[in-house]
């Protein structure tokens, strides 16, 4: 570790990094395949194009792999990563963890072209009924699961830990409470529910604890890429973790919550709402930080401009969608404004992270022009995207609809979802750019690093 940085990444680019490099390639491709589907998804959903498209049940149908890769497979892929960073000298077999999520990936991509359909359009993992498809998402839960496990276990053993270390175990385990919750409510659940209200209620719950731990490693790379850039915050090292680990706080309140309410009550459903819109306010105070760092930062060198840019665009982001939340009324495109606003918030974070980590990993050098002008393409579109959103939801668009069922008659709804339409494309413009800076550097010519990022 370098006394100098206390968040620096213990990547040292002399030794191999099978199980790290796995990670990153496997969100890469994750990212990929998600871009892809939404070509679709942009397209069935934009004024004078959307007539053209018919499927509208194969939206559904594409909507779900779209989320499931673009929400669950990349955040946790790039949690592995993160989670993988404080391991030493892991065992072989561990590498079976990226393994088994990649197959559980290719998977879920292929199975709506060889049959899987009747698309679920419940929260946070929507799902196909069809049993290649389950098959594929069980396989990516084993993967996380093994890998989960293994962290416990190697924290278990290790001796003192440093601040760095001590915050991507909080993420651990974060995600492992949301696993067994995920497995109370499997078990618990009513068993005459079926379809939308079954999963709804399956998800509902480990969604919300999952979104802590993804919050947390965000705020987490967030100082990561300052102090990569040369900064440091107003507040110590210390203090700077507290304030991290404060973050994840409300998920002591999860225990409570499945006690005073039934599981398959409002009064739950409510609960994990409200733990999450008002346990996210304690994000603020480092968020504020690292704000006022970015901004005052100055200029940095050529090759730190990416991870500047993207880190700049996230804090946007995450912000806009933060403030949206508190805006819903009512089952709108308002919400797909505040939850994309937040999600890209922290897939900006991870691209900069990507960024900040390919040479490290042995892989070539990031194009300084392209990876500048990447974050501010994607993260601008998505912007354009969630405010035509916002906008349209004003109005009554509801959500989860496209083509023809979004009935947009005002001139007003027609302006917002065309505005959302084309942030959307521009924001796909700005995705393929990061594919295409990633993918250089993965093919590229390894460069010489320092030992630690």
């Amino acid at each position: 570790m370098n006394s100098a940085n206390p968040f620096a990444l213990p990547i040292d680019p002399n030794q191999p990094q099978p199980l790290l490099q796995s990670w990153l390639l496997l969100s890469v491709f994750s990212l990929i395949a998600a871009g892809l589907f939404s070509l679709l998804l942009v397209s069935s959903r934009t004024p004078g194009i959307q007539s053209a498209i018919p499927f509208v049940d194969f939206f559904h149908t594409a909507l779900v792999v779209h989320v499931d890769l673009s929400v669950l497979i990349w955040f946790l892929s790039m949690s592995a990563l993160l989670w993988s960073v404080q391991l030493k000298k892991a065992p072989k077999f561990i590498l079976l963890a990226p393994a088994l999520v990649a197959l559980g990936t290719l998977i879920m991509v292929i199975s709506p072209f060889v049959g899987a359909g009747d698309p679920l359009m419940n929260n946070y993992v929507p799902v196909l009924q069809h049993p290649l498809f389950f098959f594929g998402l069980n396989t990516v839960g084993a993967g996380i699961g093994l890998q989960l496990l293994y962290n416990l276990m190697s924290s278990s053993r290790a001796g003192p830990k440093s601040l760095l270390s001590t915050i991507i175990q909080v993420s651990v385990i974060t995600t492992f409470i949301a696993l067994l919750a995920l497995v109370w409510n499997y078990r618990s659940i009513d068993a005459s529910l079926t379809g939308t209200a079954y999963y709804e209620i399956l998800f509902w719950g480990p969604g919300h604890i999952l979104q802590f731990s993804h919050t947390v490693l965000m705020l987490l790379v967030w100082v990561v890429l300052i102090y990569a850039l040369g900064g440091q915050l107003v507040t110590n090292p210390k203090q700077t973790s507290i304030l991290l680990l404060v973050v994840a706080l409300p998920v002591l309140a999860v225990p409570w919550i499945y006690y005073s309410s039934p599981l398959e009550s409002v009064q739950q459903r409510l609960a994990f709402t409200d733990l999450m819109k008002f346990g996210g306010l304690l994000s603020l105070p480092i968020g504020l930080i690292c704000t006022w760092k970015i901004l005052t930062i100055g200029k940095v060198d050529e090759a730190l401009r990416p991870i500047k840019a993207a880190l700049f665009c996230s804090l946007v982001l995450f912000a806009t969608g933060g403030i949206i939340g508190f805006l819903i009324e009512g089952v709108n495109v308002v919400i797909p404004a505040h939850y994309h606003g937040s999600i890209v918030g922290v897939t900006l974070a991870f691209m900069g992270l990507i960024y900040l980590v390919l040479p490290k990993l042995g892989y070539g050098k990031v194009d300084a022009k392209w990876g500048r002008i990447q974050p501010y393409v994607y993260g601008g579109g998505q912007l354009m995207h969630i405010l035509g959103l916002a906008w349209s939801g004003g109005y009554g668009v509801q959500r989860k609809t496209a083509g023809e069922a979004q009935v947009l008659e005002r001139l007003p709804e027609i302006l917002g979802m065309g505005m959302m339409g084309l942030g959307g494309l521009i924001s796909i413009i700005g995705g393929v750019i990061f594919l295409v800076v990633a993918l250089k550097s993965i093919f590229g010519e390894p460069t010489e690093t320092e030992t630690v990022v």
